[in-house]
């Protein structure tokens, strides 16, 4: 009897836990069946039976069981596409030179109902977003001239490029396809080799005209300050010839009034000349070899002469007494 119910709850036990696993299964196969889990870097658009919507919050959401609804899901990040085809070809600028682009597109997927009732996927949308970044890239690039892409400095106009190829862009790719293009960008840019010599040679002499203007300019910039140096040094010179000429007449009037003085005493006049003369040779401590017969050192002839002359004349008077 003990054996016989100690059999009986061993089989009790193996059942339910059988029954729980089961139940265990079931209720993941349902969850599995009835429910999708989206990630936050994708969206997803949900078909239920031809009628399709969107979900864009990521974590667990419910669903009917396939074929009543299918779930479709799209990267939802920033994506760079260069284009496949036609990538690197030459176009042709408003003034018929050959050039070789090469332009980039970053885009993100906004709308993906848009994007799946037009495409069904990205691989398709991209296909046609080629071909519109062809047909902006060749109606932008045919609006300017060779030089604007060929340039340094403030002539060069590949910002403005880009700027307009994105604004032809992005509003008919987010109409059409569901994309957001948020940067447009010239990877590439080239000359054909048959033409690289002869622009490589009109750019050299470009800058051989602009270098020679300059050089034009600063001989004319040059030739203006000499003369108006030579302007200010000429009414330098006449005002201080003028001043000197003031000076003379100065000079002369007051020398003039002196004259008259030393016509009355011509010997005087002489005499204060010389020693005046005299006075500034030997201003200083000074040995002087000189000729005493030459003016003004013959008054030191005459004063050693008078010198003599006092000494004979005391020799005499010495003598009488």
């Amino acid at each position: 009897m003990t054996e016989h119910h100690h059999s009986e709850t061993k089989k009790n036990k193996v059942h339910h836990s059988t029954m729980l696993l089961g139940i265990i299964v079931a209720v993941v196969f349902l969850i599995a069946i009835f429910s999708y889990q989206l990630q936050s870097t994708n969206y997803a658009v949900i078909s239920t039976l031809g009628h399709v919507q969107q979900e864009k919050n990521p974590g667990l959401h419910f669903r009917w069981p396939y074929p009543i609804q299918k779930i479709y899901r799209f990267d939802n990040r920033l994506r760079c596409f260069e284009g496949n085809i036609g990538k690197l070809e030459e176009t042709l600028t408003a003034d018929r030179h050959n050039i070789i682009i090469g332009i980039y597109v970053v885009y993100k997927v906004e709308d993906p109902v848009i994007l799946f009732q037009r495409e069904r996927n990205i691989e398709h949308a991209e296909e046609n977003l080629n071909s519109l970044m062809r047909s902006a890239k060749n109606e932008i690039v045919g609006k300017y001239k060779f030089s604007d892409f060929v340039n340094t400095g403030s002539k060069n106009k590949l910002d403005m490029i880009e700027k307009d190829i994105y604004k032809l862009l992005a509003r008919v790719v987010l109409e059409k396809y569901g994309l957001k293009v948020t940067d447009v960008g010239i990877k590439s840019l080239g000359i054909p080799e048959k033409v690289t010599g002869k622009v490589i040679e009109r750019m050299k002499n470009e800058r051989n005209a602009k270098s020679e203007a300059i050089r034009q300019e600063g001989l004319k910039i040059a030739r203006k300050i000499r003369d108006e140096a030579d302007k200010e040094r000429k009414e330098k010179l006449a005002i201080a010839n003028a001043n000197a000429k003031i000076i003379r007449s100065e000079g002369d009037a007051q020398a003039a009034s002196y004259y008259s003085i030393f016509k009355e005493e011509p010997e005087l006049a002489i005499f204060l000349k010389k020693l005046d003369a005299l006075k500034r040779i030997v201003e200083h401590k000074t040995t002087l070899v000189i000729d005493t017969k030459t003016a003004p050192f013959d008054l030191l002839q005459a004063g050693a002469e008078r010198l003599e002359s006092n000494k004979d004349d005391n020799k005499k008077r010495n003598s009488k007494k």
